[in-house]
């Protein structure tokens, strides 16, 4: 059969739309946000409920900002845990990335905290034996806590290609911020208290907030079956 399909026909490459769905949990994740979110500039923490983003579960992870420019993991899905190769809870969200790339994923995180922003991070995985070429995407959005502080965030981090040899570190390729003043904020639910690193009251899907060993929350991320 020739090879030449001739200049009035197209060859559809099949790539993109492999990536977009493989993406797809960001999209969903971001949706669910937007729809707690009903007009307010932030959603509140205990807004969240695990099963409005079922099918994204296993990518989702919850953050707290307990520092400028510094974040770390109270839950995640089981998809982290697969890429570090061990339970990621209490872990800073910038374990999940190269030495060189931390400075500018605790840049986007504080932003998303303090702007606030919506922040999407386009990443690639450090290559090497027993580790692939690894495509990922990262999206942070930013919660209040039951204080009216924003220092929680609601992150979703898909990858595209094979784990192999855990851990898998990103180097970050592009960031892309998007402020949230500039939307049409109907209403809010009280003032943006400064924020700062206080203890919260256990909520939906969280365990003790000093992250020390104990026992499991109540509801946790767990993984659902789901074919590639």
């Amino acid at each position: 059969m020739p090879e030449d399909l001739g200049t009035d026909r197209k060859v559809v490459k099949m790539t993109h739309f492999a990536n977009a769905a493989r993406f797809q949990p960001l999209r969903e994740v971001d949706g669910y946000w937007e729809a707690i979110r009903g007009g307010r500039l932030v959603p509140r923490r205990s807004d969240v409920n695990p099963r409005g983003i079922e099918r994204a579960l296993e990518f989702a992870f919850i953050a707290e900002r307990i520092a400028p420019g510094l974040g770390r993991v109270r839950i995640a899905g089981s998809h982290l845990t697969e890429l570090m190769g061990m339970e990621v809870r209490g872990m800073p969200v910038t374990t999940f990335f190269t030495a060189a790339a931390r400075a500018q994923v605790g840049e986007a995180l504080e932003e998303v905290c303090t702007g606030p922003a919506k922040a999407e991070l386009l990443l690639t995985g450090e290559t090497g034996f027993g580790k692939p070429p690894l495509e990922a995407r990262m999206l942070l959005l930013p919660l209040k806590s039951d204080l009216g502080d924003i220092s929680r965030v609601l992150g979703c981090l898909v990858t595209l290609g094979g784990i192999g040899r855990a851990p898998r570190r990103f180097d970050v390729s592009e960031v892309v911020m998007r402020p949230l003043l500039k939307d049409d904020v109907v209403i809010d639910d009280g003032p943006i208290a400064p924020a700062r690193h206080r203890p919260e009251p256990v909520g939906l899907s969280e365990a003790p907030a000093r992250f020390e060993p104990g026992p499991a929350p109540y509801l946790r991320l767990v993984k659902t079956d789901h074919s590639e």
